[in-house]
């Protein structure tokens, strides 16, 4: 079992940034791969970022450049550092943690809002 505790979420204006943060705890392969995800009102989750245990980055196209996703394997916790936020970043994000050899888990989600 993987327990996933988000934090970081709240209201911003445009233009302004928010750091997302999400610790891994339970039973932790070595090699693992930790990414976000939002899902907006009346719209499918999306992959926003994701990060693999050498490092390798994914982003959405529409978060490159303005979105970072990086992480600390020695506590197992992946962030998501988000500049330059847009009122279409609005959504609830989670954390995700998934193994070539396990289930995948997820967080418990985090509210964004990106309101003048």
């Amino acid at each position: 079992q993987v327990q996933l505790v988000e934090s970081g979420g709240g209201l911003v204006q445009p233009g302004g940034s928010l750091r997302l943060s999400c610790a891994a705890s339970g039973t932790i392969f070595p090699i693992y791969t930790m990414g976000w995800y939002r899902q907006a009102p009346g719209k499918q989750r999306e992959l926003v970022a994701s990060i693999t245990s050498g490092g390798g980055r994914n982003y959405a196209d529409s978060v490159k450049g303005r979105f970072t996703i990086s992480r600390d394997n020695a506590k197992n916790t992946v962030y998501l550092q988000m500049n330059n936020l847009k009122p279409e970043d609005t959504a609830v994000y989670f954390c995700n943690y998934r193994t070539t050899i396990t289930p995948e888990y997820w967080g418990q989600g985090t509210q964004v809002t990106v309101s003048s």
